[in-house]
């Protein structure tokens, strides 16, 4: 009887291997091309938890991340207790948040904007220069923020000069670099969102909006009712995987923007990480580690705590 069980088992471990591999050979071009994806995946993201160990450690280069000692949780307790603890997680904090709550609603409502734009010529001007500071790249971007807002020869400052102001130290200024790291921000990738709500928009049954006319409903009344319902499931998703990356504030913008005179308002934890990890004389990798490892961590407790929200109240989530 047992012999007859375990032969069961093994005929349907070997027929389920078979409809595996019959299905492998009869799409391999797909398996193939989902491949290197994966391996990219398995490679960079899975592969380096590993090394995760090592912010439990005091890492030493010659022992190798098994032969360090155990330290247990010092360096976490190091972060929490140092002095830049505050400022760097308030300023992470304060620029993502402000940017989230500025750029996210702007790409919705110029979607929207285009969509009802019945002038096609006007349309596609429009979203040219809009989606065009997109391909600028960083350093480009904040170079021209740096030569038009320049006191001696920036034209925004010889505008507030000839109307009798006096120059303003834009890129040197604590109060202004967070609003000047935003809204260029914003400035260059709103076009470039908008281009998934388009194609959301564009899905839309007209028979609704034929029926919303007859109805005496006015064009911004459609909008409300017929396309914006449309959108917001789309949006309620982006919103989740955005609260995802609270606390990863890109580093090469802020890096770049950053100097002696703003470092109040734009140390965050990207540029502390790499100052820690690459321009210390001592570079200490488990306490960089350390940092990085809990930046994670919080950020995966809020996309967790964001999605239960919105499957709780939108019925609308990831999983």
């Amino acid at each position: 009887m047992e012999n007859l069980e375990t032969n069961v088992r093994l005929y349907g471990r070997l027929s389920v291997m078979k409809r595996i591999k019959k299905e492998i050979a009869s799409r391999y071009q797909l398996y193939l091309l989902v491949l290197f994806p994966f391996a990219y995946i398995v490679v960079f993201h899975y592969i380096p938890i590993y090394g995760l160990q090592i912010a439990f450690k005091d890492f030493i280069a010659t022992k190798g991340i098994t032969g360090s000692p155990w330290v247990g949780f010092k360096h976490f307790e190091h972060f929490f207790t140092s002095p830049s603890f505050g400022t760097v997680i308030r300023n992470t904090l304060f620029l993502t948040i402000y940017g989230l709550a500025i750029g996210f609603p702007i790409p919705i409502i110029l979607a929207l904007a285009f969509h009802i734009t019945m002038r096609h010529k006007f349309k596609k001007t429009v979203q040219m220069i809009t989606y065009a500071p997109h391909f600028i790249s960083v350093v480009v971007l904040v170079g021209m923020m740096y030569q038009f807002l320049s006191p001696k020869f920036g034209a925004v400052n010889r505008v507030i000069s000839h109307f009798g102001g006096n120059p303003i130290l834009f890129m040197g200024s604590e109060e202004w670099f967070r609003h000047l790291y935003v809204w260029s921000e914003v400035w260059q990738n709103m076009g470039w969102n908008t281009i998934l709500y388009i194609s959301v928009l564009s899905n839309v049954d007209w028979e609704q909006h034929e029926a919303a006319i007859m109805d005496g409903a006015s064009r911004f009344k459609r909008v409300l009712y017929v396309d914006l319902p449309v959108l917001i499931p789309v949006a309620i998703v982006l919103l989740i995987l955005n609260t995802g990356y609270i606390m990863s504030v890109g580093f090469e913008k802020v890096y770049l923007m950053q100097n002696t005179t703003n470092l109040a308002s734009s140390e965050v934890i990207s540029t502390y990480l790499y100052k820690l990890s690459f321009l210390s004389s001592l570079p200490n990798y488990s306490y960089s580690t350390a940092i990085g490892f809990f930046n994670s961590i919080i950020n995966f407790l809020i996309l967790c705590f964001v999605n239960g929200l919105a499957k709780r109240f939108g019925n609308t989530s990831l999983w």
